[in-house]
């Protein structure tokens, strides 16, 4: 019988400047990679933990640490996701074991999800949160790209995306509160965004009390973020939400993302493939999303002082599939 090994580990990736949501700021990324291993082949994946969502470093090596000897024993991808929750640290596993398996197979992943191929993608790029005359800057530098994120704050949001699209006129925007609007800022802050053609906005109020969402008109499209993480409760926001913003981080791997991606779209939203700040490791499955995503947010790379090597190869803001040196 085929004895695996399963190792983990702590890095740290160092942001070009510093990254900015509502929530604060940071400039490293620290991530998780798991790492599955028969003896002949290894396949690796990688996690971000967010404090957000009550995970740590510690947490999340821990609960890796934990389902181990599962793991080792032979659990495979299905089986996961009954021993442990959906989060960072399942992400890390589940992408190590996709990996492992085309390897072990001699066939490509996404070929295992059911895919001919994968083709390039154009990502959207972020825009820290900061005042409107610094995020004008940011977004001058940026112009050139296709598609801007604009991280937004609450107070002040209108005078920001008024300076955004100021600085790049050509952009396709989106906009992204992360919880930080109040019920009673949504409609003027709205009003902004159709008034400088926004295409989406994600996550405008807090998870579990976005129910006003229900009961307004939206001049645009209105994506769930922190409100979504696996098919749990996807159906009672049919009412709220447009789209929704799948993350491995969020729903513990490409198993359950693309589980809830068919999910997603058998419920009518449109899909969105987004990510946390990580190497080019956390983002090579969630291009097997692509093709069916109408945004595509997996930048983390580009927001890095130095990705790992091997990565994903950017060419402006189109991000090619991995190859099998990346991820499988």
């Amino acid at each position: 019988m085929t004895v695996r090994t399963v190792a983990v580990a702590a890095e740290r990736f160092p942001i070009a400047g510093k990254f900015a949501i509502s929530r604060g700021a940071k400039t490293e990324a620290v991530v998780v990679t798991a790492t599955v291993s028969d003896g002949v082949h290894a396949g690796r994946g990688e996690c971000v933990p967010y404090a957000r969502y009550g995970e740590t470093v510690d947490s999340v090596i821990a609960a890796i640490e934990k389902a181990r000897p599962q793991v080792e024993s032979g659990c495979d991808r299905c089986a996961l996701q009954a021993a442990l929750p959906a989060g960072a640290a399942r992400n890390a596993l589940d992408c190590a074991l996709w990996d492992l398996d085309a390897r072990r197979l001699g066939v490509r992943a996404y070929e295992m999800a059911g895919l001919h191929r994968v083709a390039p993608a154009t990502t959207a790029f972020t825009i820290s949160v900061g005042s409107p005359d610094e995020m004008a800057t940011a977004a001058s530098r940026a112009r050139e790209r296709p598609i801007l994120k604009i991280k937004l704050a609450g107070a002040g949001d209108p005078d920001r995306i008024a300076a955004v699209r100021r600085a790049a006129p050509d952009a396709q925007l989106i906009v992204d509160a992360n919880e930080a609007w109040a019920e009673a800022d949504l409609a003027g802050h709205l009003a902004a965004c159709a008034a400088a053609g926004v295409a989406l906005v994600e996550q405008p109020l807090p998870a579990g009390r976005d129910g006003a969402l229900a009961s307004i008109d939206r001049p645009i499209p209105v994506c769930a973020d922190e409100s979504v993480h696996d098919r749990a409760g996807l159906a009672a926001l049919r009412d709220r939400y447009d789209a929704i913003n799948i993350k491995l981080d969020k729903t513990g791997g490409l198993t359950e993302a693309l589980a809830l991606a068919d999910e997603g779209e058998r419920l009518g939203f449109a899909l969105f493939v987004g990510c946390m700040v990580g190497t080019s490791l956390s983002m090579a499955p969630a291009m097997l999303l692509t093709p069916r995503a109408k945004f595509v947010d997996l930048d983390g790379p580009l927001l890095l002082a130095r990705d790992r090597a091997p990565g994903l190869v950017y060419d402006g803001s189109l991000v090619w599939p991995p190859t099998r040196e990346v991820w499988g």
